[in-house]
């Protein structure tokens, strides 16, 4: 819904026109849980189809809106089922994070104080961005005995626009080496479908939830703004 308009047409074309991949992640962005039946999250998923389908690079990759896969079996694996019939696979997220969060408190910021300075915004995006991509590193290393490509969840918000190239270049620092995301999606752990309940959350989250043997490392939900409003409390952001 936040697309199909003018301005959102444009914002997409400019994307189609630099090759990125266009997607689909909902019309209306509802949350698969116990407030959405199967039916009512269908019909809003197909009707997202129409708003991308003119784009050149329309993909088909699928996001939950807030990775949130179905509260029951049966809605889980409804949904899947649909997927599959129409020929789509989850545009999964391996490193999960709050970037939303820290831009909403940004944006809060500045409309009490229009000169507030962007650079301790930054500086905690950057480092909750490679605190989590730490931590979900490590967690599929434990739990395949692997290395795999990651997906870090980002949005398109007001703080991005402003530190998107710092964060990559903090990753680049620290290691990390990005690659397209088509790239990435070859990995065959993006074919997985795990077992949970509630379904969904960091890929790499369910996987090891599934096996039952990370319950020490694990919290629900997975990332969220209870986590990071009191560590932002507490530095004054």
């Amino acid at each position: 819904m936040r697309v199909d308009e003018a301005d959102g047409t444009k914002l997409l074309s400019s994307w189609d026109q630099a090759s990125h991949l266009i997607c689909t992640h909902s019309y209306s962005h509802k949350l698969y849980g116990e407030p959405t039946s199967y039916a009512d999250f269908a019909v809003d998923f197909l009707k997202n189809e129409k708003v991308i389908a003119p784009y050149r690079n329309r993909t088909t990759l699928f996001r939950y809106p807030f990775l949130k896969e179905g509260d029951t079996a049966d809605k889980r694996d409804r949904f899947r089922a649909l997927l599959k019939e129409r020929g789509y696979r989850v545009g999964h997220v391996t490193i999960d994070a709050s970037d939303w969060y820290v831009s909403q408190r940004f944006v809060d910021r500045l409309s009490k104080e229009p000169n507030a300075p962007i650079a301790p915004y930054r500086d905690y995006m950057i480092a909750h961005l490679l605190d989590r991509a730490a931590f979900y590193r490590q967690l599929a290393l434990d739990v395949l005995d692997r290395d795999i490509r990651h997906t870090i969840l980002l949005h398109f918000n007001p703080l991005n626009a402003f530190v998107l190239l710092d964060v990559m270049t903090a990753f680049e620092t620290a290691g990390w080496q990005w690659i397209d995301a088509s790239l990435a999606f070859e990995d065959p752990i993006f074919r997985s479908q795990p077992r949970t309940l509630p379904a969904g959350e960091s890929l790499v989250w369910a996987l090891a939830k599934e096996t039952g043997r990370f319950e020490d490392r694990l919290r629900y939900p997975g990332e969220g703004d209870i986590y990071e409003k009191p560590k932002m409390d507490a530095v004054g952001l």
